[in-house]
């Protein structure tokens, strides 16, 4: 069964946001979903990661940054990314039924989603769909500190080609972070988990890391 999305516009200040927003029946949980530095909420990775959730009985709302609203192709700066991040929180809020509600981000939009969180957002949880630990072949540049701070359940998702990720760079990231936090890697997978060799359209390889997410929350749920 497919659950209708609904385009909704979210106010970011004196100006808005694009998002779409699905809803199942009697969701478990809400997540709130960005989009990467390079591609918007309608990129079909997003579709698919968003759309295979629903179908596990979890609320979506993934959402534009204002830079991409704008057409702009540099991504804002963390103060107005964290502002995006609060607003689409406030909104989903808005629209649950007093559920968990997560946030998630492919890539700058994970990380923009743990500075909100560093910077006070509430959140159930983060899930992190490939972590820029570092730009490409700059592992000395971490982007870390905010993580150790963070007390809430994380999951990371990571390809192990990630160029965004040397693998024993965030192993051990995730380790010091400790126990809230959980590496999943996905063998072969590139920063947008694609795998050299095999045929799986990009929407398909979104879908493909719902079912971890999935579990990853419910096995989180407030007793």
């Amino acid at each position: 069964m497919t659950i209708p999305e609904l385009p909704v516009t979210i106010s970011v200040g004196e100006s808005a946001v694009s998002g779409v927003y699905a809803r199942p029946g009697m969701p478990t949980a809400t997540l709130v979903v960005a989009h990467g530095a390079g591609a918007g909420m309608e990129h079909p990775f997003l579709a698919g990661f968003t759309r295979a959730l629903n179908a596990l009985g979890i609320a979506t709302l993934r959402f534009n940054f204002p830079y991409r609203e704008a057409g702009r192709k540099f991504p804002d700066r963390p103060p107005a990314a964290i502002a995006a991040w609060r607003a689409a929180m406030a909104d989903a809020a808005a629209r649950s039924a007093g559920e968990p509600l997560w946030a998630a981000g492919k890539s700058f939009g994970g990380r923009m989603a743990s500075m909100a969180v560093a910077d006070g957002m509430p959140a159930a949880g983060l899930i992190y769909l490939g972590y820029p630990l570092h730009p490409p072949g700059k592992p000395e540049k971490l982007r870390d500190e905010h993580l150790y701070g963070l007390a809430l359940p994380m999951l990371f998702l990571q390809g192990t080609r990630d160029p965004f990720a040397t693998p024993e760079l965030l192993e051990a990231v995730v380790a010091r972070i400790g126990p809230t936090a959980t590496l999943e890697w996905r063998d072969g997978g590139g920063h947008t988990f694609e795998v050299t060799g095999t045929k799986h359209g990009t929407e398909e390889v979104g879908a493909s890391l719902a079912g971890s997410a999935a579990a990853f929350i419910a096995a989180h749920r407030p007793s």
